[in-house]
């Protein structure tokens, strides 16, 4: 069994490396990263003593990569990088920050939204990772149940767990302006909807526990994504419930409409937060909890 590999060249040499030709020369650079010349001199000989490469030349008080050097150079950034970024993981380790946060949203969910929370999170915590599922009815409830998850936006909450309300939604049933729905000249009854085409997104979950509450159309299409049944909607092949905050500019747009129901034509739902263990919680697991509450209050607030 062979021993573990040793680098020959520390880190300390590469960035002296780095710093001459940032800076253009051994003077520029000892002036700024306060390393005198002979120590900088001193350590990118060693390195091409080590490497067996010459990876600058001197011209009067300009130094110069070579084509080995240039290679070098760049493979020698990621290093430093990989050693910087190694070294900010083990601190905020130290400090309880948490590494990685498993988390599972519905997708009824404004996406705009949780795109706009993940870029604050990244910005707070550039280096914790997300692993973010997007997920439809109980989808998300299995996750959090197997342990899999440290935070959940759910529209209902699993048996044991204590969910924070975030958000009410209106659903509306909706199809393309063009739909035979949308050309009678009354109000769409359950009856007529039976006729037509239902488009429905699968319960992600692998038990598929939970359905979208009205299910009565002798057509019924099911996919797995709420975009893919947006795309649909828009194309004429069905009609569906859809959060009405994912499509206000295809409403606006003329791109989808809102049919005229004798009755039924809204639904309303709830999203609620879930934490897997709230006391246990991380800094960063809080951090987003947060935002994704603040985003929600917004959101309410708009639609008043």
């Amino acid at each position: 069994m062979s021993g573990i590999s040793i680098p020959k060249v520390t880190l300390e040499q590469w960035r002296a490396f780095q710093a001459v030709v940032e800076y253009g020369g051994y003077a520029q650079a000892s002036e700024k990263i306060h390393k005198t010349q002979s120590t900088l001199s001193y350590s990118v000989q060693k390195l091409e003593q080590v490497l067996g490469v010459k990876v600058l030349r001197v011209k009067g008080r300009k130094a110069y990569l070579t084509k080995e050097g240039e290679v070098l150079l760049r493979r020698s950034r990621q290093l430093l990088d990989s050693a910087i970024s190694l070294e900010k993981i083990a601190e905020n380790m130290s400090q309880g920050i948490e590494a990685r946060i498993d988390v599972s949203v519905d997708v009824v969910f404004p996406y705009n939204e949780l795109l706009c929370v993940l870029a604050q999170f990244s910005q707070r915590y550039p280096d914790t990772r997300v692993e973010l599922v997007e997920s439809v009815l109980s989808g998300g409830q299995d996750l959090l149940l197997s342990g899999q998850l440290d935070l959940l936006v759910s529209a209902s909450v699993p048996q044991g767990f204590a969910g924070e309300p975030l958000l009410r939604l209106e659903f509306v049933c909706v199809a393309s302006p063009e739909h035979p729905l949308n050309a009678l000249d009354r109000e769409v009854t359950l009856q007529d909807l039976k006729q037509q085409r239902q488009l429905v997104t699968r319960d992600s979950g692998p038990q598929r526990r939970l359905s979208a509450p009205w299910l009565e159309a002798e057509q019924r299409w099911t996919v797995t994504n709420l975009t893919t049944s947006i795309k649909a909607l828009k194309q004429g092949l069905g009609f569906a419930w859809v959060p009405k905050l994912q499509i206000e500019n295809d409403l606006r747009r003329g791109e989808l409409q809102a049919l005229d129901m004798e009755e039924g034509g809204s639904r309303f739902g709830h999203l609620y937060l879930i934490y897997k263990d709230k006391d246990a919680a991380g800094p960063a697991t809080c951090f987003l909890a947060e935002q994704i509450t603040r985003v929600s209050r917004d959101i309410a607030g708009n639609a008043l």
